[in-house]
């Protein structure tokens, strides 16, 4: 982190300060950076709710700030660090403000997970071969698969609600299963 910011205020060394020397403004930028760039992220840190990347730019743009205004940084400690606090605060204000009035950010909608009209086509044919294959069975594995399947009863409550042995149930359902494949078989 200390190195990009280094960088960029090495990159914008076509930005010259607005008075002093650019020797002397590149070491005071320097000197600057080591003294405050630890304080000011722990400061960004605590106003961007721990967002560890937005600290960093805007460390990094109060940083280009102070190199764009060197000749206007006090120079004397105190209040070099007070400047470049209430530079912080006001990005930070600026960022949030800016956040606040761009729309709130949609993610688009996967065309490939959507149904299609022929995956519904399919489904609706689907639904009507297991319908048409359901009403081919006997009246007692329908009851049994009803109970089961479309009611969501467990084996123990279809026994109960039948007045039939949870194993005769559990029979039945496994005997309606087949011929429901069967049926379904027969209509493919």
């Amino acid at each position: 982190m200390t190195r990009s910011i280094n960088r960029t205020v090495h990159q914008q060394s076509s930005v010259e300060p607005t008075t002093a020397p650019a020797d002397d403004s590149s070491e005071r930028m320097t000197k600057l950076h080591a003294d405050h760039a630890q304080p000011l992220l722990r400061f960004l840190l605590s106003l961007t709710h721990g967002e560890s990347q937005t600290a960093e730019d805007l460390l990094q743009e109060t940083m280009l700030r102070a190199w764009r205004h060197i000749a206007s940084v006090p120079t004397e400690p105190e209040n070099t660090r007070r400047w470049l606090f209430t530079v912080a605060r006001r990005l930070t204000i600026d960022t949030v403000r800016m956040r606040q009035v761009r729309p709130v950010e949609v993610s688009l909608i996967d065309a490939h997970s959507m149904a299609t009209t022929e995956d519904c086509i399919g489904m609706a044919m689907a639904a009507h071969s297991v319908w048409h294959a359901y009403t081919q069975l006997s009246s007692a594995h329908q009851h049994i698969l009803a109970e089961l399947y479309f009611r969501g009863r467990a084996a123990d409550e279809t026994a109960a609600q039948l007045g039939l042995p949870v194993g005769t149930v559990k029979s039945r359902a496994h005997y309606a299963l087949r011929a429901l494949r069967a049926a379904l078989d027969e209509t493919e």
